[in-house]
């Protein structure tokens, strides 16, 4: 079992008197976290699953009265895929506020509707934790560091979902099943994609551009679709976990970019998978990317399951001069450049230093990548 960095975190929350709001795409391992911190509770539980008809149903309308008598003599309530309960927030707040010793914890695999129906029942009364495949950092806890970095192509090409890890033998068919419409399953539920086919060539689109530059005038040329389709749908599978967004970094610079953005996965084998590419590295043309998608994701994870409070951005001017990966925090800047060849040489534009006076200059390569996500 490989232990979650926010497993202790949450256990030490708990004691706060607050809901638990754990986020994250559906086969991350959310309700295996929740079954450990069960454990760790120990105390009697009542667990409801949002995909089960029958617990929707008695939770519909339900008053403070019906709760009470549904919780019992439980100590702890978990809402799984609670995304699928109707008006989850008034559910909790009842809940919550009729019964103030009780340990509410609610998962949900997206944050679509989720956090609509959450933001004003629960304000103040909620803390909110991502849980992502895993971490570079939680398999070297599992094994070692040595192992890992012996893995490091292995995982540039299949990733860190957690089936995938514990069953090294079956990776791509794994992979393709996850990316055959369940990693978005929600979003196709819930009826706010009315062009599938149009989700998935947009998927494959992204998964090819990794890197580099986003226009949605120009996806949505590709793809047959509008702009503001193409933003609807980056936004819908943002919010499911799937893809995140970075945006340009620009203050003072003539020529900066000052409006795009740079698509990411949260996990190369979902990417590989949309693209139906498993070849081994030395047969890719794609190895930077990979490695860039990689070094930012893994760093995302870090940051938010060590709580680190981080803007994070890209930079580059109209003259193709570019900051890979930027971080800012506490009013200074962190500059990132991500490299495959470590013996290849780097500079920084010296117009982005002698502007912006970064604190910090890395050239991530893999000879170094561990130091900066342990």
């Amino acid at each position: 079992m490989v232990e979650r960095s926010l497993q202790s975190v949450i256990l030490k929350h708990l004691t706060l008197k607050k809901i638990i709001i754990i986020y994250g795409a559906r086969q991350v391992g959310k309700t295996t976290l929740v079954q450990i911190l069960l454990k760790n509770i120990n105390e009697p539980f009542l667990l409801l699953n949002g995909d089960e008809p029958d617990v929707r149903e008695i939770l519909n309308g339900a008053t403070s009265t019906r709760l009470q008598a549904l919780v019992g003599k439980n100590k702890v309530v978990v809402f799984d895929e609670a995304q699928r309960i109707p008006d989850i927030g008034l559910v909790l707040k009842l809940l919550y506020d009729s019964m103030p010793n009780l340990k509410i914890i609610v998962t949900g695999s997206s944050s679509l509707d989720l956090a609509n129906q959450l933001q004003e029942p629960l304000t103040g009364r909620k803390l909110v934790f991502k849980l992502f495949p895993f971490s570079f950092k939680e398999m070297v806890n599992h094994t070692s560091l040595l192992e890992e970095k012996r893995l490091l192509e292995h995982r540039l090409i299949y990733g860190y979902y957690p089936e995938i890890v514990n069953k090294s033998d079956s990776e791509q068919i794994l992979l393709s099943a996850l990316t055959e419409s369940y990693l978005y399953k929600d979003i196709l539920s819930m009826g706010l994609v009315k062009k599938p086919h149009i989700l998935e060539k947009l998927l494959r689109a992204l998964a090819l551009q990794i890197g580099q530059e986003v226009s949605y005038s120009e996806l949505g040329a590709l793809i047959g679709a509008d702009k503001q389709t193409v933003e609807k749908y980056i936004d819908l599978l943002e919010k499911s976990f799937v893809i995140f967004r970075l945006q340009t970094f620009s203050r003072n610079l003539r020529n900066e970019i000052k409006k795009n953005r740079k698509i990411y996965f949260y996990d190369n084998g979902i990417r590989n998978a949309l693209i139906k590419n498993f070849n081994p590295l030395p047969l890719r043309s794609d190895v930077g990317a990979l490695w860039e998608n990689f070094f930012i994701s893994e760093r995302m994870k870090y940051l938010n399951n060590e709580l680190k409070m981080v803007n994070t951005y890209f930079w580059r001017t109209h003259s193709q001069q570019e900051i890979d990966y930027l971080e800012e925090s506490g009013g200074q800047l962190i500059a990132y450049k991500i490299k495959w060849n470590p013996r290849k040489r780097v500079r920084f534009p010296e117009k982005f230093v002698k502007t912006y006076h970064p604190q910090k200059t890395h050239v991530i390569h893999p000879e170094n990548y561990f130091e900066f996500l342990l």
